[in-house]
């Protein structure tokens, strides 16, 4: 897998800590970000390949919210969706984005953005 820019916002701090190092190890340029709000200001400043964001987060804006935003400004970034609740209890996800249920495996969280990844490229994005 390439050189991936990555911004991870996670409002778990050891959590954010371990798959922000994790991914850094294999080469991804990891930016993080703390909670929505945060998410929102770092998108003002730079570009991203993938977004990887949980769903519930503190400080008013959740990450489908933040997923629904990012994508109006940049359409081209690849979208993962983070949540220890069921997806059957999230409601609609914004087109694209794809789902991970917490607890995951690094192996699992590299498979799902890889897999959003060729989605893009199926489709003629990426």
């Amino acid at each position: 897998m390439d050189s991936l820019r990555i911004l991870l916002v996670e409002d778990e701090p050891d959590l954010r800590s371990l798959v922000c190092q994790a991914l850094e190890v294999l080469g991804h340029r990891v930016t993080v970000a703390v909670d929505g709000r945060h998410a929102l200001e770092v998108l003002e400043e730079a570009e991203f390949d993938v977004i990887c964001s949980d769903v519930a987060m503190p400080n008013g804006i959740s990450g489908i919210e933040l997923a629904e935003r990012a994508r109006i400004r940049h359409p081209q970034a690849r979208i993962l969706l983070t949540s220890g609740f069921p997806r059957s209890e999230l409601g609609a996800l914004p087109e694209g984005a794809v789902f991970l249920p917490k607890p995951y495996r690094i192996l699992q969280l590299l498979k799902a953005i890889a897999g959003s990844r060729s989605r893009v490229t199926q489709h003629g994005l990426g």
